[in-house]
């Protein structure tokens, strides 16, 4: 795989917690807004403008998109964001009390995502592969990293080692109880080099950052007539995660109705299409096993699918669509009926029970996770998961390290 150093722009020592923020994707606007009102040096008022303008304000508005550029500029003018002196790799370590991972940060080639060997398992929403596209040509810049993993190396573990020997760049904690440790790595060649041996990289998380990147780079090549492929918008940030390294929570549904049915009956419907149990625990402890919430108790749902079947229709929640979710709740499509809640694994299976009890919900599903070997062989088979499939945590960064490419209109290098 090709992967490069790169000289773009990180937090200055100072303020480096305050720049860096959760992804744009898994905080509310509520919540943006609350986090720039106390930090208005949070890159989400970057990648998430929105929240420092007036309440109401459309989103993918041109408004939106000029007070991000300017944000962004304001940011490098105060000394919030300072220019890498050297190209340079990273390694990116995430730990909390039970969970270590640790990624090299880096450059990867857009033509690797276009011919297949950087993989997916998930289709991307018009709409938010639009609004990355227009927020990373407005910016010149990847301002939050794609998420990737690969096949473990002993020679990249080899070389990690050594980094981790060495006095870190940045060393903190947030609130969250994650801390975040990055090393530099001048240079980095022969990581470079190693990284030259796997044969292909997996999306973990990010299908929207890297279809972005892949559509900016096209349209630079495309407006420019001297354009080699050395240019930096043939590149975008990623940070590269061994796969045992890897932690997938489940992504859980909240159902807004029953379909004009009552609880009793949509229980008897659901006995006659899965085995189901009385007593449960809310959380699932083997693949197969699906907890559903339904008025006041937890009920126990066994899956069972043909081994002759695709990975894709072996998975619990195909298997749920196609027993349940269809037939009996009249849900066709999940990625784009309105009558469903997705919620991240990470906020357990309490979040649930809650939403349904409020009267948010009428039923809830909570899941066994998706494992690193289904993804793979999902992507590698060249098929996509249903939407909101995988939930992976801990959650990088954004702003922490930043690549910026040639302005809109400016002669390629």
């Amino acid at each position: 795989m090709k992967i490069r150093a790169f000289q773009g722009l990180r937090p200055a020592e100072a303020v480096v917690e305050k720049v860096a923020s959760p992804p744009y994707d898994v905080v509310s606007e509520s919540e943006v807004r609350e986090i720039l009102q106390d930090n208005p040096l949070s890159m989400l008022s970057v990648v998430r403008a929105e929240g420092s303008l007036p309440e109401g304000i459309d989103p993918y508005s041109d408004p939106v998109y000029a007070r991000a550029l300017e944000n962004f500029v304001h940011m490098q003018a105060e000394g919030h964001l300072i220019g890498e002196n050297e190209p340079s790799l990273y390694l990116y370590q995430q730990e909390t009390a039970n969970h270590r991972q640790r990624g090299i940060v880096t450059l990867c080639h857009v033509e690797d995502y276009e011919n297949g060997s950087i993989k997916l398992h998930e289709e991307t929403r018009k709409e938010k592969e639009d609004d990355r596209t227009r927020l990373t040509s407005d910016l010149s810049a990847n301002p939050g990293p794609v998420f990737l993993t690969y096949q473990d190396d002993s020679q990249i573990d080899s070389l990690i080692d050594e980094v981790v020997k060495s006095a870190p760049l940045y060393d903190f904690r947030v609130a969250e109880g994650i801390r975040h440790t990055l090393w530099k790595i001048s240079g980095g060649d022969k990581t470079v080099d190693a990284f030259g041996n796997v044969p292909c990289f997996y999306v973990a998380d990010g299908h929207h950052r890297s279809a972005s990147a892949a559509r900016v780079g096209k349209e630079r090549r495309t407006a420019n007539p001297n354009h080699t492929g050395k240019e930096d918008y043939n590149w975008f940030l990623c940070v590269l995660f061994p796969a045992s390294q890897l932690r997938i929570l489940a992504y859980n549904r909240v159902i807004r109705d029953l379909n004009g049915l009552e609880p009793g009956e949509f229980l008897e419907k659901v006995r006659a299409a899965i085995q189901v149990r009385e007593e449960a625990s809310p959380t699932p402890e083997y693949p197969g096993d699906v907890s559903m919430y339904l008025d006041g108790r937890w009920y126990g749902l066994k899956l069972t699918s043909d081994p002759e079947n695709g990975p894709v229709e072996r998975l619990d929640i195909s298997i749920l669509q196609d027993k349940v979710f269809h037939p009996i709740l009249g849900i066709k499509d999940q990625k784009t009926s309105d009558k469903i809640d997705f919620v991240g694994g990470i906020r357990g299976s309490g979040e649930l029970q809650k939403k349904v009890d409020s009267g948010q919900g009428a039923v809830a599903f909570s899941l066994y996770p998706v494992t690193v070997e289904q993804l793979m062989e999902i992507a590698d088979s060249g098929r996509n998961m249903p939407p909101k499939s995988t939930w992976f945590e801990p959650k990088l960064r954004s702003g922490l390290f930043i690549h910026t490419f040639e302005p809109k209109g400016a002669k390629g290098k």
